[in-house]
């Protein structure tokens, strides 16, 4: 028969629970913090009204700007190098309108991927509906890569000296596609730039040519 101090030697040792020391603990500030620190940085790089978005966006916009670009180009070649007019025309939607369905049947182009304008129906006019753009009315082919031809929606339709304001520079309405971070100018010979909220060179409307905006 074995003895009460060999039996309690032979038993297997149980394990011991240790308590996690209050240090180690995931505090509730320290959970707050890294949530505010998540949604700081999305802000900074995913929402509309963020640098870092809005740059991305303007590289897309320039793509659409090439791409219609193609389109007036093989317009003016119909028509003396002449880019599309409607008389009395007193939006950019009617004279660009004329570009679909024959030039071009995507019209996912005409609406600037910074903007919250709303899509437009594939291969059909849109006259009649919003666009994102601004169009120089009146230019043809041959008037030179430092005259404007279109352009993201301005903040008014007014001449420029050097700068003043042509896109928003709040991040209100209008002129504001990119929110407050200036927008694109394409020029008659193709040419795009980038350019901040303010006119970098006087933006000059000569006789004959009627800058018009997208409707409000």
């Amino acid at each position: 028969m074995r003895s009460p101090v060999s039996r309690l030697l032979l038993q297997p040792a149980r394990p011991r629970l240790v308590r996690a020391s209050g240090k180690s603990a995931f505090s509730l500030i320290e959970l707050l913090c890294t949530v505010a620190i998540i949604l700081i940085v999305y802000s900074l790089y995913f929402t509309s009204g963020s640098r870092h978005y809005q740059a991305r966006q303007k590289a897309l916009c320039q793509q659409n700007l090439e791409h219609i670009y193609v389109a007036l180009k093989m317009f003016a070649a119909d028509n003396n190098a002449a880019f599309p007019v409607v008389t009395n025309a007193a939006t950019s939607e009617a004279p660009l309108s004329l570009l679909v369905p024959r030039y071009t049947s995507v019209t996912e182009i005409f609406i600037c991927p910074g903007s919250k304008d709303k899509k437009l129906p594939e291969a059909k006019p849109f006259a009649q509906r919003k666009i994102s753009y601004a169009y120089c009315m009146g230019r043809t082919i041959n008037d030179g890569g430092d005259q404007l031809l279109m352009s993201d929606a301005l903040a008014d339709t007014r001449p420029k000296e050097t700068g003043h304001k042509i896109f928003s520079a709040n991040g209100k309405k209008p002129g504001n596609n990119h929110h407050r971070f200036g927008g694109n100018l394409m020029f008659c010979d193709g040419q795009i730039q980038s350019s901040p909220a303010e006119a970098s060179a006087p933006l000059v409307i000569p006789p004959g040519v009627t800058l018009l905006n997208p409707k409000p």
